[in-house]
């Protein structure tokens, strides 16, 4: 690193991965985003009782510290036609914990998968899926889980109901 201050010491290194301190106002603006990300940043602002310019930098900073991780669309997989979904319990084989990283990488890849967890139990992952209908339930199942030789036992759940939750701000 260069030294700016003059006096020859180098710069101290920022490390990466603090975690960002969140304070009252930022749980507010964290609230707001939750139940419509679309909002403006003049309306944000407003709402959390603070100046616009305040708001639009507080926002890039939860952005850029990764308390943000993003801004999604909602997509109701029924309205594509994916009128079933389900949760996959996936044990992964004893000689595949070295494959983890792949694995998820292969699930992400599938159309059907909407989302991956890594979870602690008897499980090491659940993935949500949406398909057409129970057959493309099956299909899934064999084809990507029950011929892959890093998986050692799936279990099927169907979902009849999905509520998002409000979340934690």
């Amino acid at each position: 690193m260069t030294d700016r201050s003059g006096t020859g010491a180098p710069e101290a290194v920022q490390p990466k991965n603090l975690r960002r301190v969140v304070d009252p106002v930022d749980r507010a603006i964290l609230r707001v985003l939750a139940e419509d990300a679309r909002i403006t940043n003049a309306a944000l602002a407003q709402q959390v009782g603070i100046a616009a310019s305040t708001c639009l930098l507080r926002v890039r900073a939860l952005r850029e510290s990764g308390v943000i991780r993003g801004f999604h669309a909602d997509v109701d997989p029924a309205a594509l036609g994916l009128d079933l979904q389900a949760m996959i319990a996936v044990k992964l084989a004893a000689h595949a914990r070295g494959s983890m990283g792949p694995f998820v990488a292969r699930m992400r890849r599938q159309p059907e998968v909407l989302d991956v967890y890594f979870v602690a139990g008897a499980d090491d992952y659940l993935l949500h899926v949406a398909v057409e209908s129970t057959a493309a339930l099956r299909d899934f199942v064999a084809e990507h889980l029950s011929r892959d030789p890093d998986v050692g036992l799936t279990e099927t759940s169907l979902i009849f109901e999905h509520t998002r939750g409000v979340g934690r701000t």
